[in-house]
């Protein structure tokens, strides 16, 4: 079992900046890859970044170059830093974790991030 925990959201200009992050409570040897997704209303989930044990990152096309997404490992904590945020990137940002072993899967709450045009 694990929980995450996300934190950072909230409201801001366009153009503006936010920092998410998602402390796991496992430590990061147990965790295969963690991933930020977003879903906003009317819409689908969808992959937002995700990082591995190997700090491999993938992005989703909408948001590279803006967001970037890395780990803290002492903290067991991964962040999602945006930049140049458009109002299309309002959503609920949720935090995914897959586990090495077993690759269970795990979500956090969620974070709403609104983004004012």
């Amino acid at each position: 079992q694990v929980q995450l925990v996300e934190s950072g959201g909230g409201l801001v200009q366009a153009g503006g900046s936010l920092r998410l992050s998602c402390a796991a409570s496992r430590s990061r040897l147990n965790i295969l890859t963690m991933g930020w997704y977003r879903q906003a209303p009317g819409k689908q989930r969808e992959l937002v970044a995700t990082i591995t044990n190997g700090d491999n990152t993938n992005y989703a096309d909408s948001v590279k170059g803006r967001f970037t997404i890395s780990r803290d490992n002492a903290k067991n904590t991964v962040y999602l830093q945006m930049h140049s945020l458009k109002p299309e990137d309002t959503a609920v940002y949720v935090c995914k974790a897959e586990m090495r072993f077993s690759h269970n899967v795990y979500w956090g709450q969620g974070t709403q991030v609104t983004v004012s045009s």
